[in-house]
């Protein structure tokens, strides 16, 4: 007969479902399984940690966004958003399903014509566009979404260079009640810059005028300032065409719609606060409805959602290393997971999840990362069970940006699994090796030789 293990009696106040001040409840069931698939057996062939992307739960989200949109109005064209993650394997399963690609680099815009995207289905957004890449857009007769008077003239210098009448779009910031404005990028609605761009565009004759975008925040909580964006560039839109009787053929709402994340400071969670697709819908297609446009020229609507689309499809897999007490005597907890690969672990307070059974005793805890920096926190706070060293947890939507803005820093990146449709493995991002590394460096002769 086996020895029981030891825990320590823990004193814990019940609780309601209510919040306190401390948030609401952390009682959670063991995640097991991801699609079929034993986290367990999934650590022990592929390492820890290791990235989990569900194609079931991609496809699903992006169903439910294009079912609540063209609901509700008639021209509806979703666009993916490279920068939230750009893994060839992701950004195939959105061209799938009817999206075109929205790209903010040269590099991002090289990887979309490589992967075989037509270049009219590809949207160059972006405050930095060199003339090489510029160049290249204009001749795939892509469509750029102009950011600043600058690149508004390079283009111009380039459509009479190439004797090619480039397909562009102007980027508008306004005031839409969300603080701080997004002013950075863009032509400002309130002031008639945007306007003046227009009037340029239009009185060169150089270029086609065929779109308005903007992109008004990021991780929005209110449906409606995407309503007053749409109501402005709305606007616009019937302006150019009241004096130019030139007509407007998209309106771009960019992305920006909150995941089902937590932010950090939140009282409540996240699944709790995030508006639904739903309702990001009723306030844009309500906008467009009530303006002025005549039935059979209402513009295209573009949307460029790509954290709620993806964020909630991805799992990062990790190893508990040891635990320890502050020195204040409080509980830390120390993963094989940093911050490195989990870059937003410094907005999100991510659900955390043990892959074992456990008990039901739990303690307020400090989830640390492996690496040698204080800031490596994966949660300051959060109610655990007593896991012990070598079992695993499962931290919960990393679908968004951990796979673009993750960094190569005292820790090799992990492997990153896809479980498709019929629940198959897929290596779909190879885990970092030293020759990976080394195979970009160069040592000159001189310091070849070590005493």
């Amino acid at each position: 007969m086996s020895k029981i293990r030891y825990e320590r009696p823990v004193i814990k106040k019940l609780e309601t479902g209510m919040p306190n001040k401390f948030g609401t409840r952390m009682d959670y069931e063991p995640v097991t399984h991801i699609d079929g698939h034993s986290v367990a057996k999934l650590v022990k062939e592929y390492g820890s940690p290791l990235f989990v992307i569900s194609e079931k739960i991609i496809r699903s989200t992006i169903k439910k966004a294009k079912r609540a949109f063209e609901t509700l109005y008639p021209k509806v064209q979703f666009a993916w958003s490279y920068k939230t993650n750009y893994l060839n394997a992701i950004c195939s399963i959105f061209h799938q399903e009817g999206s075109w690609a929205e790209v903010v680099s040269g590099f991002e815009y090289d990887k979309a014509i490589g992967m075989g995207i037509d270049g009219r289905k590809i949207i160059f957004n972006g405050p930095d566009k060199s003339e090489k890449d510029l160049t290249k857009a204009i001749k795939n007769d892509s469509l750029i979404h102009i950011d600043h008077l600058d690149e508004l003239y390079t283009i111009t210098e380039l459509a009479e260079l190439l004797q090619k009448r480039p397909r562009v779009a102007i980027r508008v910031n306004m005031d839409t009640g969300v603080y701080p404005i997004w002013d950075r990028f863009g032509f400002n609605y309130e002031n008639g810059q945007a306007w003046d761009a227009l009037n340029k565009i239009m009185h060169s004759g150089k270029m086609e005028l065929v779109g308005l975008h903007c992109h008004i925040g990021t991780f929005m909580l209110s449906p409606h300032a995407y309503g007053v964006a749409a109501t402005k560039l709305a606007e616009l839109a019937l302006s150019v065409e009241h004096k130019f009787k030139h007509e407007i053929k998209y309106i771009d709402l960019g992305g920006g719609f909150a995941s089902k994340n937590t932010l950090k400071g939140s009282y409540l969670p996240g699944a709790d606060t995030s508006p639904s697709f739903n309702d990001f819908a009723e306030a844009i297609s309500t906008a467009l409805l009530n303006s002025n446009f005549q039935k059979d020229k209402l513009p295209l609507l573009i949307l460029e959602t790509g954290r709620a689309l993806i964020d909630e499809a991805g799992y990062l897999l990790g190893t508990v290393i040891s635990n320890k007490r502050s020195s204040t005597g409080r509980r830390n907890t120390i993963l094989d997971i940093g911050v490195n690969i989990l870059f937003t672990s410094f907005w999100y307070d991510h659900k955390i999840t043990p892959a074992q059974s456990f008990t039901q005793y739990t303690e307020d805890t400090c989830v640390y990362g492996p690496l040698c920096m204080n800031i490596d926190v994966i949660r300051e706070s959060t109610s655990l069970p007593l896991l012990n060293k070598g079992e695993h947890v499962v931290i919960h939507s990393v679908g968004a940006y951990n796979m673009t803005q993750w960094m190569q820093f005292i820790t090799l990146r992990p492997n990153i699994l896809l479980i498709d449709m019929d629940e198959k493995l897929h290596v779909i991002r190879t885990e970092e090796s030293l020759a990976n590394m080394n195979s970009m460096e160069n040592i000159p002769e001189h310091l070849r030789k070590i005493n």
